[in-house]
């Protein structure tokens, strides 16, 4: 897995009609400045899969076979592309997860199910670093010595499974508007619903939490030359990693 993590800064963002955000109303794109703009895209989501989101523009420019002056047209920063692909991959797993709650009956099935369906998806290898990090009722008690750079790195404590209390944290301050992002939020609460079932059932072991759920999403999706050796990668991952989070009698 290459998720690299940026500052995550408050950037213009583009909408889905590729239009600039906070830049007023603008004509719909023409058909080759959409064309060029999905292409973009796409060619980000292969590339940031592949090498992680430090990988350049020109990386992304290149696979697209566009100049990057056509992806700075689109996207002012790198920090704007990011956030772009990095929004769309939450609400995807966002959708997954809440699919798998209103379709499955059993918790078990339910969680399985949307680990199964991330990981095929790909989504695990573009997830935004502050989703990977997740904290549970993190206090003084759970700090660790001090980082090199004189950060504290909290760990993770499992709360009661009746009082989740999630919350995104990271290797240093983070301001309260970011930990609020809503998309990050929302998959978070998904995913909380799918544990607190499975653990409730006695399926899943105590002390898995929402993070290892989606820690398991980004290790068992690895990215592969052959894309037939990758599914098949995977699905075996998965399968061992699914072993794990299941409880075992007493």
């Amino acid at each position: 897995m290459h998720i690299q993590d940026s500052h995550w800064q408050a950037v213009v963002t583009a909408d889905g009609n590729g239009r600039v955000g906070g830049m007023g109303r603008s004509a719909p794109l023409r058909v080759d400045a959409q064309r060029n703009l999905e292409h973009v895209l796409r060619a980000a989501r292969e590339v940031f899969g592949e090498l992680g989101y430090g990988a350049p523009m020109e990386d992304v420019a290149r696979r697209a076979r566009v100049g990057v002056g056509t992806v700075y047209r689109r996207f002012p920063s790198k920090d704007v592309l990011v956030r772009r692909i990095a929004e769309e991959e939450t609400s995807r797993l966002t959708e997954q997860a809440r699919t798998a709650l209103g379709q499955e009956d059993e918790p078990w099935s339910a969680l399985s199910r949307f680990l199964r369906t991330s990981v095929a998806s790909g989504a695990g290898r573009l997830l935004p670093p502050q989703v990977l990090r997740v904290g549970v009722d993190v206090d003084e008690s759970t700090v660790v010595a001090p980082e090199p750079d004189g950060a504290r790195v909290p760990q993770q404590r499992q709360a009661a499974p009746s009082q989740p209390d999630l919350r995104v944290v990271g290797p240093r301050a983070v301001p309260a508007e970011e930990q609020d992002d809503a998309g990050a939020s929302e998959l978070l609460e998904v995913v909380g619903q799918l544990v607190d079932r499975a653990r409730e059932a006695g399926e899943l072991r105590r002390d898995v939490t929402v993070a290892d759920v989606l820690l398991v999403i980004a290790t068992a999706a690895p990215s592969l030359p052959d894309a037939a050796q990758q599914a098949a990668a995977s699905a075996r991952l998965l399968d061992i990693l699914l072993e794990g989070l299941r409880s075992r009698p007493a």
